[in-house]
């Protein structure tokens, strides 16, 4: 090849491949339609960029708030269907579900004693079962003293009663109602008459209060067993229910579920030492005062403290009323200043210096509580709806707390078996 050919290839192949790079450089910035749009220009067109949370361009042209109101939207409505199965399954299984949730109260309750004797080096076993007989022994005599100094008081009480009814009929007749004693009568008699009327109605309460009365012995027989098994395998019955989880979720949840089940524990014994002193301060007026069965009473306001801000104050009226039908108006407004006294006492003092901050609640979700739990479980369901959300509250915020995920090689859940 001469000279002059050999310079016009390599002239061709200059310009193949100054052709070639212009047509590579067109079609990124092009279609790579030889450089020419077939879109508007930048400043008309739309941007075809998606948002990385979109996965089509008919998202990306929904507005953001609009997206994130649907998200939250279908989630809440899954939530929701959720909790309403989950509260049928609970309604059909009641007679199961409530003792199982009174057993892990009085476990609660009752775990410090077992750790107690167990550092004591008795057994396991045997530690259970003392402590689960001490209690039961406790409840048992208490129940016998109350129910001893009410039937010993009853007729003392009936005769206060007669009195006080005769009392109201004479305030009827003399006061300013002035009632004549055929009005008095027919009032009498429209109320016999109702009484016969819904004969057949109280005689259904009847039966149904057998058929309660059957599943309260039931469900005390179920509480026994599974608080005994609680407290002895309660350690191993949450590894096995952790060890269902997934693997990445084991972590959080275990130590979420370790950090509500103390702060169950703090606010069952918090609150029974509240209910005690209430119990007490209640009581002794009481009994200063001479109104009958202070011991019952006390009882009943230890138990009724259990449902915080109101259990103690209804039963506190439970008393100011007896002490109105046996000693007088008198003696009942001083028992009311004595309740009201203890009330603020537990209010103020008792319950921030006892509970702590570690399972405070704040007074509008303790209402909202109680009310709720009065709705889907009547008494039962106001006992255990406070509790319930002290659980959730400190659950919930140790699992939203953003914390080191665990080493790989850490071991959340044993490997062998319960």
């Amino acid at each position: 090849m001469s000279r002059v050919e050999r310079v016009r290839a390599n002239l061709r192949r200059a310009y193949e491949a100054g052709k070639e790079s212009v047509r590579a450089r067109r079609a990124e910035a092009g279609n790579g339609n030889g450089g020419y749009r077939d879109e508007p220009p930048p400043d008309v067109a739309p941007s075809t960029e998606l948002h990385p949370t979109t996965a089509s361009r008919d998202d990306a042209d929904v507005p953001h708030g609009l997206r994130i109101a649907a998200a939250w939207s279908w989630r809440l409505i899954v939530i929701g269907v959720l909790g309403w199965a989950l509260l049928r399954v609970i309604s059909r299984l009641h007679i199961v579900v409530v003792p199982l949730v009174i057993a892990l109260l009085l476990t609660a309750l009752l775990a410090p004693a077992v750790q107690s004797l167990l550092r004591a080096r008795f057994p396991k076993s045997l530690a259970t079962a003392l402590v689960v007989i001490g209690g039961l022994a406790a409840v048992v005599a208490t129940l016998t003293l109350v129910i001893t100094e009410f039937i010993d008081g009853l007729p003392q009480l009936t005769d206060s009663a007669t009195k006080g009814v005769r009392q109201i009929q004479d305030w009827l007749q003399t006061g300013p109602l002035h009632l004549s004693d055929s009005q008095l009568d027919t009032y009498i008699d429209t109320g016999e008459n109702w009484l016969k009327e819904n004969t057949a109605s109280l005689t259904d309460a009847g039966v149904a209060t057998a058929t309660t009365v059957f599943e309260v012995l039931t469900g005390m027989f179920l509480v026994l067993f599974a608080t005994f098994f609680f407290l002895r395998d309660g350690s191993r019955i949450w590894r096995f229910i952790v060890r269902l989880l997934p693997v990445r979720a084991r972590w959080q949840v275990d130590d979420a579920g370790r950090a509500a089940w103390l702060s169950l524990v703090a606010y069952v014994r918090a609150t029974v030492l509240v209910a005690f002193i209430d119990a007490v301060g209640i009581g002794v007026a009481v009994w200063i005062l001479g109104v009958p069965f202070p011991l019952p009473l006390a009882a009943l306001v230890f138990l009724g403290a259990f449902i915080p801000i109101v259990g103690a104050t209804l039963s506190g009226a439970v008393a100011v009323l007896i002490a109105l039908v046996d000693s007088g108006w008198v003696t009942a407004l001083i028992l009311l200043g004595a309740v009201i006294a203890v009330q603020q006492l537990e209010g103020h003092v008792l319950q921030p210096l006892i509970m702590g901050r570690a399972v405070a609640i704040h007074p509008l979700a303790v209402i909202v509580a109680i009310a709720g739990g009065v709705v889907l479980a009547g008494i039962v369901g106001a006992l255990v709806a406070v509790p319930l959300v002290a659980v959730l509250n400190t659950g919930v915020r140790r699992l939203t707390h953003r914390r080191p995920e665990a080493p790989p090689e850490a071991v959340v859940v044993a490997s062998s078996p319960p």
